[in-house]
């Protein structure tokens, strides 16, 4: 796969929405295992009825199959997911450009426990504002908030 094979399209709730549950599944047991597979898939009925109808989703795409989305509420994401299969590829740093040439601006948040997520994103420029030890749920996962600026 090349860089210049990745399509990034607005997502469409019809067609997307079991493939894009799936990867967060796939992507989320990998990244978070801290987490438990069961609090993962009780978030997943979350995932599908709540986050992706509000947010503004790009999904992206090879050979036309999504691969990886990133989820926007306005300039922070909620959400950015790659394939397993297809993670190391490019794909995440794709949908942040994307991401960041539409808002000039990106906030996250991320769970500190995830190694692999903090230092892609701090390669990327993003920059550490705060950290706060419980998640939304009240959890002992502390989560560091992160910015990038255009």
């Amino acid at each position: 796969m090349k860089n210049h094979d990745v399509v990034i399209r607005p997502y469409a709730p019809e067609g997307d929405l079991e493939k894009l549950s799936r990867i967060w599944l796939d992507a989320s047991l990998l990244a978070h295992p801290f987490i438990g597979e069961q609090r993962l898939l009780a978030q997943r009925a979350l995932i599908e009825d709540r986050y992706l109808p509000s947010a503004e989703t790009w999904v992206a795409c090879v050979g036309g199959h999504p691969c990886g989305f990133i989820s926007l509420l306005d300039t922070f994401i909620g959400g950015i997911f790659v394939a397993p299969d297809r993670q190391g590829l490019g794909i995440g740093r794709q949908l942040v450009a994307h991401a960041l040439s539409l808002k000039g601006k990106l906030e996250l948040e991320v769970y500190t426990a995830n190694r692999q997520a903090v230092a892609f994103y701090i390669g990327l420029g993003f920059r550490e504002l705060s950290r706060r030890p419980l998640d939304d749920d009240g959890y002992a996962f502390e989560n560091a908030r992160l910015r990038l600026i255009g």
